[in-house]
């Protein structure tokens, strides 16, 4: 979870801002879902030049990507609850992980292979 965190926020753990009780995961909890483009490591958001887009295809790629990054950052968050029994179960994780890929990247498949992705786990 911690990890997770760390690569989508681009801040550590150490990092000087986490001090008098604030964590990378209190900062990361407070900013989900509506200020996430704020927290997120600004290079995750360049956009890949592209001489066909155009302010639709921008607006609708942001919307997008930005659901995606409050998804990673929410399973981020619940993986490193401070209890073990809070976090997420790994499975869950998978086949979360999966399907925001698949929405970011457009492609739905079947469910067969999800559970089969799922199933490499056990």
């Amino acid at each position: 979870g911690v990890l997770l965190l760390e690569l989508f926020t681009g801040k550590r753990p150490t990092d000087s801002m986490f001090e008098g009780g604030l964590t990378l995961h209190r900062y990361t909890k407070m900013a989900l879902p509506e200020r996430v483009m704020e927290i997120v490591e600004p290079s995750l958001l360049m956009e890949p030049e592209d001489s066909n887009s155009n302010i639709e295809n921008v607006g609708s790629r942001r919307a997008k990507a930005e659901g995606c990054l409050a998804a990673v950052l929410s399973i981020g968050v619940s993986c490193s609850m401070e209890l073990p029994g809070e976090r997420m179960d790994m499975r869950d994780v998978v086949a979360d992980m999966c399907t925001i890929r698949n929405k970011f990247l457009g492609i739905r498949i079947s469910d067969n292979v999800l559970m089969f992705t799922v199933d490499l786990l056990n």
